[in-house]
């Protein structure tokens, strides 16, 4: 299971705030979740606000273990997120923007240089949607099988 240590609460002003915690048990499934409601809550747009520049997806959302950390900065090394990143990449410099996002292989490093900030918002969101889809299912898979009550129905052969 694959730890952070970036923690999201809710807070008055833009929804979001890390918390002072250094050890956060979150798998990477709430991650990613996380990192959904942020970006649908406009989060990124939030960032935005407070420089002339345009939001770094991921960098500068709690998903990103040095968010808000300008006095601790941890190692990309440590990320939830690296286990997305292709091996070739993980030792770059910021190597979450080089998980491919799409069927094409985009990642956020391309859109960077091609797409608005509405077209890398939508690209993240079904990637993101995507991938938590496919956790939610083999995390299921490896659940025993539900038990339930109801009757089963009877064949055509009039076997159960």
């Amino acid at each position: 299971m694959t730890w952070v240590t970036a923690s999201i609460a809710a807070n008055n002003d833009n929804g979001f705030k890390l918390d002072d915690m250094q050890k956060d048990e979150r798998n990477l499934l709430d991650v990613l979740r996380a990192e959904l409601e942020f970006l649908e809550k406009g989060g990124y747009q939030h960032t935005s606000l407070f420089s002339c520049w345009p939001p770094l997806i991921f960098e500068d959302s709690p998903t990103c273990l040095n968010f808000h950390a300008f006095d601790r900065q941890r190692p990309c090394s440590e990320c939830a997120l690296l286990e997305f990143v292709p091996p070739d990449r993980r030792t770059a410099k910021t190597p979450c923007r080089y998980i491919p996002l799409n069927s094409e292989g985009e990642t956020v490093d391309n859109l960077y240089r091609w797409a608005s900030t509405e077209e890398t918002e939508a690209i993240l969101a079904g990637w993101l949607k995507a991938t938590i889809r496919k956790l939610e299912s083999e995390q299921f898979k490896g659940q025993p099988p539900a038990i339930t009550t109801a009757p089963r129905a009877k064949s055509a052969s009039g076997q159960l």
